[in-house]
């Protein structure tokens, strides 16, 4: 009974003694680990550190000629409307026009009652034949009262009368031929024609109605000039100096080609262009207002275009593109890779012995997010990743950015191009102003 004691216990001891050892080894273990770990990281730690080298993600700075574009959205205005009205009191003889009809110059839309008119005007024309006959007997009297006066029959104040009566006769025929005139203009009012070519809207008289001369009221018809349309559209006042620049005339005074705007799709998904959309429509500028709008900070101008096919309408509301002129062999980097410093911009450039180099540039345009610079050279090695750690002179280990802005902005751009190309020549693509901002 005394050895089953003495035999828990060897076993407590031994138990005891096995779970030291085990917790002594496994620390050596992870002491020796942390210690590998230790001495691994610190080359890494050391290569991070100053005089060590840095890897960036870089682009390359790519030379192009770049669209100088702006975007609006506008609204269709016929350049001529007219609200036919009546200048007579009168009733409806012929309707000659239907609603929605396109008309021609001079062609005839209304004939109302003209009898009383016409009477007048033969009334008129009754009175200065009588007149003339006056006339042509005081004209006789006058020459006779001359001879006579030379013979020395008459006194000289007889031919003095004679000239009188003559003047007045004249001067009455005069006033006849007035009154024909007016009887005619008052004629011509029973028919009313097309002042100029476009569309017929609604007609809202039928034969048989009766029509007044006013300036209020409901119009027989209105007449819009469909071919050719203008748009209106605004732009922000800080766009006014390119577009001004773009009208400016040439040093030798030769008149500027105005710019080329495009209405690239019509009605509420104007924005979805892409590079192989082609315009709905090609025009020019032809109207920047001479004031701007305080309330707003905007600007009107209006811009004419063909529109042979009637793809514009009036009232329709619709995006459109101006080319204001294209930049000549500019310096294009992602907009990502220029580090704001106050009123500085800076960007890292990777230089032939693999350091970072610190160059100031200036930005002269923005597209999407790209941008145009000054002060970096075309194929140079531009920081875009990583630049936030870098410092001038610190040696770096190039790749290529992770995310190359370059990619996505190349499609926007793309747009651009393609509507510039064919533009580029008309919009004065020569005179390319080297310093716009």
């Amino acid at each position: 009974m005394r050895r089953k004691p003495v035999v828990l216990s060897l076993i407590i001891v031994l138990l005891l003694a096995g779970g030291a050892w085990w917790w002594k080894s496994r620390g050596s273990q992870t002491a020796q680990a942390q210690a590998g770990q230790g001495s691994a990281a610190a080359p890494g730690a050391r290569a991070s550190g100053a005089g060590g080298v840095q890897t960036v993600g870089v682009v390359t700075a790519r030379q192009q000629d770049v669209p100088v574009v702006v975007e609006a959205s506008g609204t269709v205005a016929a350049l001529n409307q007219v609200d036919i009205r009546p200048q007579t009191t009168s009733t409806v003889q012929d309707v000659l026009v239907k609603d929605g009809q396109s008309v021609t110059k001079g062609q005839l839309l209304f004939r109302f009652d003209g009898r009383a008119d016409r009477a007048n005007l033969d009334k008129a024309r009754a009175q200065l034949a009588r007149d003339k006959a006056a006339l042509a007997d005081l004209q006789r009297q006058y020459n006779r009262a001359k001879e006579l006066v030379d013979q020395k029959f008459v006194s000289q104040s007889a031919l003095d009368t004679a000239l009188a009566n003559l003047e007045g006769g004249r001067s009455l025929v005069t006033a006849d031929e007035a009154a024909v005139q007016s009887a005619q203009v008052a004629l011509s009012y029973n028919e009313i024609r097309a002042p100029f070519s476009g569309r017929a809207g609604a007609v809202n008289v039928w034969p048989g109605s009766l029509v007044q001369a006013s300036a209020t009221g409901t119009p027989l018809v209105n007449i819009v000039q469909i071919d050719p349309v203008g748009i209106t559209f605004n732009l922000p006042e800080t766009e006014l100096a390119p577009v001004l620049e773009a009208m400016r005339p040439g040093a030798d005074g030769a008149r500027p080609t105005p710019p080329e705007v495009l209405v690239m799709q019509a009605g509420i998904d104007a924005g979805k262009t892409t590079a192989k959309t082609e315009p709905v429509a090609r025009g020019k500028l032809i109207f920047v207002d001479n004031l701007v709008d305080a309330s707003t900070g905007t600007i009107k101008l209006k811009a004419e275009f063909e529109n042979k096919q009637q793809k514009l309408w009036p009232g329709q509301y619709l995006r459109v593109r101006m080319l204001l002129r294209t930049i000549k062999n500019a310096v294009v980097i992602p907009q990502a890779a220029v580090i704001l410093r106050g009123t500085d911009r800076q960007v890292y450039v990777v230089g032939p012995d693999k350091t970072a180099q610190l160059k100031t540039v200036r930005l002269r345009y923005v597209f999407g997010e790209m941008a145009v610079v000054d002060g970096v050279e075309p194929g140079a090695t531009v920081v875009l990743d990583g630049k936030q750690n870098l410092r001038p002179g610190v040696q770096v280990r190039t790749q290529p950015a992770a995310v190359d802005p370059a990619a996505a902005a190349r499609q926007q751009a793309q747009a651009s191009e393609a509507a510039a190309t064919r533009v580029a020549a008309a919009s004065g693509a020569g005179k390319t102003d080297a310093s716009g901002e």
